[in-house]
């Protein structure tokens, strides 16, 4: 097991990534390894990484959800830190970051770009929008705090990483982890780091509208899972407003006239109430399925830690 394994997932980063190989392995303690997931590069980044140092393995499934799946399942260490292999997360904030794993077992800690430098280096204006708005959406809905949802500079605990589903595929990844550590009430700390925007001749993988679409549609979706009872409450709320508007003006001239002149809208109406009746008790019981997982998931948090304790002293 690695006191410390740096994982830099990279798709064409020739330009740089031989620097932040460079950088990390200048300020990371001793016992540590740099990784270098390929992901079907085709500009000799993964000879460069080599040539400086890391340990480079490949991935021939695209996307960097499935480098990090990946990289998760093959590594095991004490503490994981993940940074992008494009040079524009300095490595001086690393020994902080690892800090707060190793010293005061924080599970997540969040190289947080949004409150130093991010807005004024970025010269990319919707991901400017797109991280403001992906961060308020998921503190809004799940009542939580981090600065920076989907900065890719971040430091993990074993028991984060041996306990995290990876499900999305591409850089989605960033949106999934933050809202595990939040539900599965892990400990998140966040370290205030300066970014730097990429150097020229590199380009951004991350395309702002497809990419920023599929992040949203993760987050419905990840709100669904783990906020059964909110989402479907919601649903409920709104088929009982549609079917309360459609069936008051019916009910006004009833007991005006003693008359239902509009029997097909007095039946859509109750249709509607129905819909919203059955929303409401699906998201109680899907509720309480979810309070069954979340208690499971606990008590897979204590194997976890046994298979670290016993692979700690496998090490002495």
């Amino acid at each position: 097991m690695d006191k410390v394994a740096v994982l830099i997932p990279c798709y064409n980063e020739s330009k740089t990534i031989a620097k932040v190989v460079t950088d990390f392995k200048a300020v990371l303690p001793e016992g540590s390894v740099i990784y270098v997931y390929d992901n079907n590069s085709n500009d000799g980044t993964a000879e460069i990484a080599a040539a400086a140092g890391a340990v480079v393995r490949h991935e021939y499934q695209q996307g960097k959800g499935n480098v990090i799946r990946r990289m998760f399942r093959e590594i095991d260490a004490q503490c994981y830190l993940m940074v992008d292999g494009d040079d524009t997360y300095p490595a001086e904030f690393a020994p902080e970051m690892i800090a707060k794993v190793l010293d005061r077992g924080v599970d997540m800690v969040v190289g947080d770009r949004l409150s130093a430098t991010y807005f004024t280096e970025n010269k990319r204006p919707f991901h400017n929008f797109g991280n403001k708005l992906v961060r308020h959406s998921i503190n809004a809905l799940f009542k939580s705090n981090i600065q920076d949802i989907m900065t890719g500079y971040r430091a993990f605990s074993y028991q984060f990483v041996k306990s995290f589903p990876v499900l999305s595929k591409g850089f989605e990844i960033e949106t999934e982890m933050s809202i595990h550590a939040i539900e599965k009430n892990m400990l998140v700390e966040s370290v205030i780091v300066t970014y730097r925007d990429r150097p020229e001749g590199s380009v951004s993988k991350l395309n702002t509208v497809s990419d920023g679409i599929k992040v949203l549609g993760t987050i419905g979706k990840l709100y669904k899972n783990n906020k059964p009872f909110g989402f479907f409450g919601i649903i409920a709320l709104m088929l009982a407003v549609i079917a309360g508007l459609l069936f008051f003006p019916v009910l006004s001239e009833y007991l005006h006239t003693g008359l239902v002149r509009r029997f097909p809208t007095l039946i859509v109406s109750g249709f509607i109430a129905i819909g919203a009746i059955q929303s409401f008790f699906s998201g109680l019981i899907l509720e309480t399925l979810h309070e069954k997982d979340r208690h499971d998931f606990e008590m897979e948090l204590l194997s976890i830690r046994d298979r670290y304790c016993h692979k700690l002293e496998e090490n002495k």
